[in-house]
């Protein structure tokens, strides 16, 4: 159960967002916009502003793959799975970051620190194989500099 003061900050986001009016999706993007996830907290105010049950606001919550429930890791690798990637080696890549960091996709660290995610290519293609740590390209991977950035990551003396 949220606080009075987050309660209020989820209603002055929510706002402009009318009931009927196809605002679901953007109205689940500003509550993330502001704390980098959707708290389970705001999904009655979503419901309440928008004249939906629950259920409906954490279908869609839980469906589109955009959306955290969870605070993001501090630190986000994000794996190229566009097929530039995958033909350069992008698969040797994954399988690098899941056993050295301890991860599998989707996954972050007990303490919050490293989160591995999938993403779709964004033309970064000249790059391949890549990943983003923190929204920054770290691309022409090999599977020794994978190697390299996961033990990096881990120890805290990567770059991000």
């Amino acid at each position: 159960m949220p606080d009075l003061k987050t309660t209020q900050r989820y209603r002055e986001i929510l706002a402009p967002y009318r009931p009927n009016s196809g605002h679901l999706l953007a109205a689940l993007h500003a509550i993330q916009h502001e704390f980098g996830y959707v708290p389970v907290g705001a999904v009655p105010e979503v419901a309440r502003q928008l004249g939906m049950t629950a259920a409906q606001v954490y279908g869609a919550l839980s469906f589109y793959s955009e959306f955290r429930t969870e605070p993001p890791a501090r630190i986000q690798v994000n794996w190229c799975s566009g097929p530039a990637c995958r033909l350069k080696g992008g698969d040797n890549i994954r399988l690098v970051l899941e056993t050295v960091l301890g991860l599998r996709m989707e996954e972050q660290s007990e303490d919050g620190e490293i989160g591995l995610h999938l993403a779709q290519c964004d033309g970064s293609c000249d790059q391949s194989p890549l990943v983003w740590v923190n929204g920054k390209i770290v691309g022409g991977l090999t599977a020794a500099d994978a190697v390299r950035l996961a033990r990096e990551l881990k120890t805290g003396k990567a770059e991000v």
